[in-house]
C-alpha cells in the first residue's frame, strides 16, 4: 500500500527522537511505499538535511513553519467577505465560554490531565469548528493561498471583536492589541498547511492512507486530505499538543494562553472525530486525548519501538557495574529536576558513605545550560572535593559527563557503568531513557510523573516527585541489596523487550493499517499498465468481483477457473491508469 507519512519537525530532518521513530517504521515496513510530507520548524533543522532515506521513500515534499510567506495575492471582495466570515467565526469559538470547552482548562495544572470535560464541546459546536477550518481551507484552495489574510488587520480586527464581544471568556477579554497580533501570528502559523498544494488526486489524495506522525499542525494536511479527497487518517502521538501547550507558555499572558489553548483543544478533538484510528504511546497520553474528545473506540495503544540491540552487552555483562554507583542520563533541563537528585544523594551519602553519582547529559539550549551550571555549583557545595589519603588528590563524588568520551562512548556504557539508574524528573512524558536503562536490566528509582509507572510496571521503585528523602531511601534500599537489584534488572529486561522493542511497534502498526484498509469505502480504480488493478491502490478486498447487494452477482472471491465472473458495478467507470515512478532517488525529492 501507498502511505503519506506527515511530519512536523522529525523525519526526514536530522533531529530529535520523532524522527527517529518514523525512521524505523519506514525501513521496517519497506513492503509498502511512502510519501513524505514534512513541515519544518527552523531554519537550522532544513540546513541539517536529511537522514538517508530507504528506497520504499518515493516523495519527500517539505514546506517551512518558520519563515514568512509573502505570497503576493490580492483577494478580491468576494473573497475578503468569504475570509472574514470563516475566520471570525473561528475567532468566536476560540472566545467561547461554553462549559467544557478547551478553553476553560486554560489554568488546568501542567503536568496532569486538564479538568473534566476539557475537550467536551459540544456537537453544534464541533461543527461550526469544523466547518470554519474546512471553509478556509476551501478559500485556500480557490484562491492560491491565505498567509497574508491570516496576518492581516482584517483578522486581527476579528480577534479583537471576538474578544470583546458579550459572553467571551474572561481571560478572552483582557486581551490587549501586543496579545492579539501574537495570537493571530501564532494562528497563521499553525494554519500554514491551509495554503499548501499538496491536496491534489495525484499527491495526497492518490495515498491509501495517511499516517500523522504528531497531532496538532502535522496533522491538518492529513484532515484536509480527507476532506478534499477521502484519504483516511491515522494520528499517532507519543505527546498531545495541548498538554505541550500548557507546559511551554507558562510565561504568556492569560490571554494568549487562553486563545491558544482553546486552538489546539478544538483541532485535537476535530482531528480525533475525523482519524479512523488513533494510537497514543502510552496510557498517559490516551487519557489526555478522551478528555480532548477521542472516542475510546477509535484508539489503540502502541509503545514506542525502541532498538535493543546497543545494549545488549551491557545486560549480559553486569559484573561491570559499580555496585557503588548510582547514573543519571538525559537533557540537562529544569524539568529533570537535578537539584533533588543532589540533596537525595546528600542523603544517599550519610547513609553509604562510599557511594558515586554520575550526570550524564548535554543541555538542552540556553536554559539547560545554566541550570546545568547551577547544578556544578550546587554539587560543589554540598560535597567538597575528598581524598583518600593525606597524598591523593581529592575528587567529587558527584561527576558531570557527556557521551562521546573515551570512557562513555555510548548511553548504553553509561546505564553500563552503574548498578542503579535514577530519573527524578517532575514533567515526563514517555521515559525513553528508562526504558533504555531496561534493557541494559538495571534496577530504577523513578518519580512518579508521566508514563513512567506505565513503562516500568513493578521492575522498579518509584516515589513522588520533588521529594529528595523518599529518592533517598529508595536508592540506599536497592544499594544495600545487591540480589534484589538483580532481580528487578532482570525483570525489567524482560518486560522492556516484551514491549517496547521496534519489531513490536511495526507489527502493530502493520496490522492497524490493513485495519483502516479493510473497512475504507472503495474511491477509484487504479490499473497498471496490463490492466490488472493495483492490489493497493484502493483497499484489497474491493478488488473482489460483483456488488454484495446484488444476489445474482454474487461470486465466491477466490472462484476457480470456471466460476463465472461478472463485472462489478464499480469497474463499469473510467479506471486510472497508473503512471511509471519517476527514478529520481529518493533524498532528491522523486516525484510520482
Amino acid at each position: 500500500m501507498r502511505i503519506g507519512l506527515l511530519t512536523e519537525g522529525g523525519y526526514p530532518y536530522v533531529s530529535g527522537e520523532a524522527g527517529l521513530w518514523c525512521d524505523r517504521l519506514v525501513r521496517g515496513l519497506d513492503r509498502h511505499e511512502f510519501d513524505v510530507y514534512a513541515l519544518s520548524r527552523s531554519e537550522q533543522e532544513e540546513a541539517g538535511g536529511w537522514v538517508a532515506l530507504p528506497p520504499q521513500v518515493g516523495r519527500v515534499r517539505t514546506a517551512p513553519l518558520w519563515e514568512s510567506v509573502d505570497d503576493g495575492i490580492v483577494h478580491g471582495r468576494r473573497a475578503r467577505r468569504r475570509f472574514s466570515e470563516c475566520y471570525g467565526e473561528l475567532a468566536t469559538l476560540l472566545c467561547a465560554t461554553t462549559p467544557g470547552s478547551p478553553s476553560a482548562a486554560a489554568g488546568g495544572k501542567a503536568e496532569g490531565v486538564p479538568e473534566e470535560g476539557a475537550g467536551g464541546q459540544s456537537a453544534l459546536e464541533a461543527d461550526r469548528f469544523a466547518s470554519a477550518l474546512y471553509g478556509l481551507a476551501e478559500l485556500a484552495r480557490d484562491e492560491g493561498g491565505l498567509p497574508a489574510a491570516l496576518r492581516s488587520e482584517t483578522a486581527v480586527r476579528a480577534l479583537e471583536r471576538a474578544c470583546r464581544a458579550p459572553g467571551a471568556h474572561s481571560s478572552a477579554r483582557q486581551a490587549r492589541v501586543p496579545d492579539l497580533l501574537t495570537v493571530a501570528a501564532r494562528l497563521e502559523r499553525a494554519l500554514r498547511p491551509l495554503s499548501l498544494d499538496w491536496y491534489e488526486d495525484d499527491d495526497l489524495g492518490s495515498v491509501d492512507l495517511c499516517h500523522a506522525a504528531s497531532g496538532g499542525t502535522a496533522a491538518l494536511p492529513g484532515l484536509l486530505a480527507r476532506h478534499f479527497c477521502d484519504v483516511p487518517l491515522l494520528v499517532t502521538e507519543y505527546g498531545v499538543r495541548l498538554r505541550t501547550h500548557y507546559l511551554t507558555e507558562p510565561d504568556s499572558s492569560p490571554a494568549i494562553r487562553s486563545l491558544l489553548a482553546s486552538f489546539h483543544g478544538r483541532l485535537a478533538a476535530e482531528t480525533y472525530r475525523r482519524a479512523a484510528v488513533i494510537t497514543p504511546g502510552n496510557t498517559h497520553a490516551r487519557r489526555w486525548q478522551e478528555r480532548c474528545g477521542a472516542d475510546r473506540a477509535k484508539l489503540r495503544t502502541v509503545h514506542p519501538g525502541m532498538d535493543a540491540t546497543p545494549f545488549a552487552q551491557a545486560a549480559e555483562s553486569p559484573e561491570c557495574a559499580d555496585p557503588q554507583t548510582l547514573v543519571w542520563v538525559g537533557r540537562v533541563e529544569p524539568a529533570k529536576d537535578l537539584v533533588s537528585l543532589l540533596h537525595a544523594f546528600a542523603e544517599i551519602r550519610r547513609a553509604e558513605p562510599g557511594a558515586r553519582l554520575r550526570i550524564v547529559g548535554t543541555p538542552s539550549g540556553p536554559e539547560g545550560a545554566a541550570y546545568l551550571a547551577h547544578c556544578k555549583a550546587l554539587a560543589a557545595q554540598l560535597f567538597p572535593d575528598e581524598a583518600d589519603g593525606p597524598h591523593a588528590v581529592g575528587r567529587n563524588p558527584v561527576a558531570f559527563e557527556e557521551t562521546g568520551g573515551p570512557e562513555l562512548p555510548t548511553r548504553a556504557d553509561a546505564y553500563a557503568s552503574g548498578a542503579l539508574v535514577v530519573l527524578s524528573s517532575v514533567v515526563e512524558g514517555f521515559p525513553s531513557g528508562l526504558v533504555e536503562a531496561m534493557f541494559c536490566g538495571r534496577a530504577t528509582v523513578s518519580t512518579d510523573v508521566g508514563a513512567v509507572v506505565e513503562a516500568i510496571g513493578g521492575t522498579g521503585l518509584v516515589v513522588p516527585p520533588r521529594n529528595p528523602r523518599a529518592l533517598a531511601e529508595a536508592c540506599v534500599a536497592l544499594l544495600r541489596d545487591p540480589e534484589r537489584r538483580d532481580r528487578l534488572g532482570a525483570a525489567a529486561r524482560a518486560r522492556a523487550l516484551e514491549l517496547f522493542t521496534v519489531e513490536q511497534n511495526i507489527a502493530a502498526f502493520h496490522s492497524i493499517y490493513l485495519e483502516i484498509l479493510s473497512r475504507t469505502p472503495v474511491r477509484r480504480v487504479v490499473l497498471d499498465e496490463t490492466g490488472e488493478p493495483l492490489p493497493f491502490a484502493v483497499p484489497a478486498e474491493a478488488h473482489v468481483p460483483g456488488r454484495w447487494s446484488d444476489p445474482a452477482a454474487r461470486v465466491t472471491a477466490g472462484g476457480g477457473p470456471g466460476s463465472p465472473r461478472s463485472a462489478p458495478g464499480w469497474a463499469t467507470d473510467d479506471p486510472v491508469r497508473a503512471t511509471a515512478r519517476a527514478t529520481v532517488p529518493a533524498t532528491e525529492g522523486a516525484a510520482r
